[in-house]
């Protein structure tokens, strides 16, 4: 049996969402390899402690600037910890993805980007361009050159901080799609903070049939084509079911990371 440990942190304050349902059956597929636990960071303000190994921390709803002093003071403080644990020669290095909500943190907390309202929500499915480090980034190997993505949110990461990003070593790995008739600058969608940490702006755990089912009831398809428009709805659908779209942005991206970050830990010496 394995003495690695995986965290959740559930940002979804609990919301009703396909997010939660679809990181644990990802994080069950490599369960041979840990123990796992959730922890209710905005609901409870629980947050993991520096005994685990692995941390996936989700998305969610409403503002990455809204907090109650509490969760959120408690959430920062576990971030930097884990990035000053990192720094640390010897330390057996600790893995972090970020997504959506929790991404638009870290950027704020590392000051990597503005983030800020969008003039509308981001829905569906769409195409994702990544960056020449992107392009190398181990944990987009397989895809290809834009990829397709699940992206629902009201808030973008824009105009990168060069100079923070250098200083931090970080990579910008993926951009908006581009919208050559839309005069607005184009959204960071995937960062590479460290070797070891990474985060994305979209939902690389979304299951295309649980999406499928979940936006062809009855009840949310109209509510969806009443806000969105059929258009979008109809295509968001036609994506789910190829399985060159979201089905293989699903089967590698968090997949993947997973696979890395077992690897490197198993073969790492244990943390002192």
């Amino acid at each position: 049996m394995s003495s690695l440990r995986l965290a959740i942190l559930d940002m979804y304050d609990n919301t009703p969402n396909q997010g939660m349902r679809c990181i644990q059956d990802i994080v069950r597929r490599f369960e041979a390899h840990y123990e796992w636990k959730i922890f209710d960071v905005r609901g409870k303000a629980e947050v993991p402690g520096m005994d685990y190994d692995i941390y996936i921390s989700t998305g969610g709803p409403g503002s990455p600037f809204e907090g109650d002093g509490i969760w959120d003071a408690r959430y920062f403080d576990w971030m930097q910890q884990v990035w000053d644990w990192n720094q640390i020669p010897g330390n057996r290095k600790k893995h972090v993805f970020f997504i959506c909500h929790s991404f638009q943190m870290a950027v704020r907390h590392f000051e990597l980007a503005e983030v800020t309202e969008r003039k509308s929500m981001s829905f569906g499915t769409f195409r994702c361009h990544m960056t020449d480090a992107g392009a190398s980034d181990p944990n987009f190997q397989g895809l290809p050159n834009p990829f397709f993505i699940a992206d629902f949110r009201h808030w973008q990461c824009i105009q990168p901080n060069e100079k923070r990003l250098a200083e931090l070593g970080a990579d910008l790995l993926a951009l908006e799609k581009i919208r050559p008739h839309v005069p607005l600058e184009r959204a960071v969608m995937a960062i590479r903070f460290s070797p070891e940490i990474i985060g994305t702006q979209f939902h690389p755990e979304a299951d295309p049939d649980g999406m499928r089912e979940h936006f062809m009831d009855p009840a949310r398809q109209k509510a969806v084509v009443e806000e969105h428009g059929e258009e979008k709805y109809l295509r968001m659908i036609k994506h789910l079911r190829d399985s060159d779209k979201i089905g293989l942005t699903h089967e590698i991206v968090l997949p993947l990371f997973l696979h890395r970050a077992i690897n490197a830990l198993e073969e790492a010496p244990a943390a002192v």
